[in-house]
């Protein structure tokens, strides 16, 4: 059975939450790798908006198990909020349906408390983060100061180390102008989270492993975008984990050579939230008209996008750095109505003419996007079953999208509900 990676291939928002869920009813695991609670997934089930943060978009399909991998950092305050309003909703969110790594790490209110007092101070220099606490609690899984999930279960192991790092977090909060935090509260409280989530944690590598020997079909879904990766992003107007397909390995504990296909999600236009350069960017009246009929205000922020036309740019450098063998285009309903269509296929960047988006800011902020331009169509697309009937225009953009970046399109999103996608080749048979 086939083994999946899904990734954003711009700067996240891409829509994946809808193409994991679409593509879930098929398979029989769905993998979160890396991230944390500042993404979010928007999906509508029979006009019926759901937001999830944590939890991955499979849980709404009856015979799909979830599966949180060691890649994800875990706020339990979040994670058990979002579990119970989904109880609440009636769907099923028992621990046979939803497993979680117990070697995934822990978001503790001393990161969130951190990640806000430094953002506070950055004036100018803001990168634009959630306030989370997602940067500092991978910080500290890499300066092995972190909790791990399993940790929050051994009472006594987790109050003496408790004790020492607050010590020292105490110490910056206060250097930072921020209130110290309590002990007591925080030890009773995160115990209290380990006992609720006990009966979710496992080790999930081994959990993939006996599912991949038993033929089932897998998909690994990451959160943000390729260019929020900490390595090859905007860098540092990023996000604080590798949001590439690579890391759907490290971030799962599933071997490389059992990866079959890796999906890119291209928006059928550009956005961002937060700092950073962004070469197409329309601050205009077609921007605005983008945000507003696209929706284009985050799901986890609700801080509006920035929005521009397409750069194949972006994408072709997203195909090399995750190996993609196939596209979904979302969001292609939005660009319904505009006379005039502009891709972007190349920069200038003083004498030079460039195919790839460059390593630096002060490059990227400084390139001039070249665009080929197309006419657009008027027709509605979301009534659409068949890909036979497009509108001409809208297969030739399509079609242009596909010659340049010599990748196929297999899935086409022409509205915001389940039952708007026109599948051209299944992935999970």
């Amino acid at each position: 059975m086939p083994t999946l990676v899904i990734v954003g291939t711009q700067w996240g928002d891409e829509g994946k939450g809808k193409i994991v869920d679409v593509l879930t009813e098929k398979a029989h695991y769905v993998v979160r790798f890396q991230g944390g609670n500042n993404a979010g997934h928007t999906l509508v089930i029979n006009q019926k908006k759901y937001i999830l943060h944590l939890i991955p978009s499979g849980i709404f399909h009856a015979n799909t198990i979830c599966v949180i991998g060691n890649g994800v950092v875990v706020d339990p305050e979040v994670l058990i909020g979002e579990i119970e309003k989904l109880k609440d909703q009636g769907i099923d969110v028992s621990p046979q349906k939803l497993k979680i790594s117990e070697r995934a790490h822990t978001i503790m209110p001393y990161h969130r408390a951190l990640d806000q007092a430094r953002e506070a101070i950055a004036n100018r220099d803001k990168i634009g983060t959630t306030g989370r606490g997602i940067g500092p609690c991978y910080e500290d899984k890499v300066g092995r100061r972190g909790f791990r999930l399993i940790d929050l279960t051994k009472p006594d192991f987790f109050k003496e180390k408790l004790k020492k790092v607050l010590e020292e977090k105490n110490f910056l909060l206060q250097n930072l102008g921020a209130e110290p935090l309590s002990f007591e509260g925080i030890y009773e409280r995160y115990i209290q989270y380990g006992q609720y989530l006990k009966p979710y944690l496992c080790d999930t590598s081994q959990l993939l492993w006996e599912a991949y020997h038993n033929k089932a079909s897998i998909l690994f879904e990451g959160a943000q975008g390729t260019f929020l990766d900490i390595d090859f992003g905007t860098y540092p107007y990023v996000t604080s984990s590798n949001t590439i397909a690579g890391n759907a390995c490290s971030g799962s504990g599933f071997g490389p050579s059992q990866i079959e296909e890796v999906l890119g999600i291209v928006k059928a236009y550009t956005t961002r939230v937060g700092e950073g350069p962004f070469p197409t960017e329309q601050k205009n009246a077609l921007g605005e008209l983008l945000r507003e009929k696209g929706g284009e205000f985050g799901s986890t922020t609700g801080r509006p996008r920035r929005c521009g036309w397409l750069d194949l740019v972006m994408v072709k450098t997203a195909i090399q750095l995750n190996g993609i063998t196939g596209l979904a285009i979302t969001k292609l309903d939005v660009l319904s109505g505009l006379e005039r269509l502009k891709l972007c296929t190349a920069y200038k960047l003083g004498d030079r003419i460039l195919s790839y988006v460059p390593s630096t800011l002060d490059e990227l902020a400084s390139v001039e996007p070249i665009y080929e331009e197309l006419p657009g169509w008027e027709e509605d697309l979301t009534k659409i079953k068949h890909y036979e009937e497009l509108p001409q225009q809208t297969k030739n953009y399509l079609k242009k999208i596909e010659d340049y970046l010599k990748v196929p399109i297999h899935i086409i999103s022409t509205g915001p509900d389940r039952e708007n996608c026109l599948i051209l080749k299944h992935l999970f048979p």
